[in-house]
């Protein structure tokens, strides 16, 4: 399965998934794109101890804001028009 269709599929079902625990979740959509990156196998403690603490994590500095200086600190060139946008 190629990752697009991965990702479209993952989106799909959870959309359709929380639309159906309540009333209030019917206008829920996923943003448009998505960012997919590998994780070295050593490294895999620490990112389950990061997704873990994330919304602490993102108390002090943004998800956007950390999802840019990642693709940066990695040399990821973005258009800044499609990073983010409504």
């Amino acid at each position: 399965m190629s990752l697009v269709d991965f990702v479209r599929d993952i989106k799909a079902s959870s959309s359709k998934w929380i639309k159906q625990l309540n009333v209030h979740y019917k206008l829920f959509a996923w943003q448009d794109g998505y960012g997919a990156f590998s994780v070295s196998p050593s490294l895999m403690d620490k990112t389950i101890e990061y997704i873990r603490k994330q919304e602490e994590h993102h108390k002090k500095r943004s998800f956007q804001e950390e999802y840019k200086l990642f693709l940066e600190a990695y040399g990821i060139k973005y258009d800044e028009r499609y990073v983010f946008s409504d």
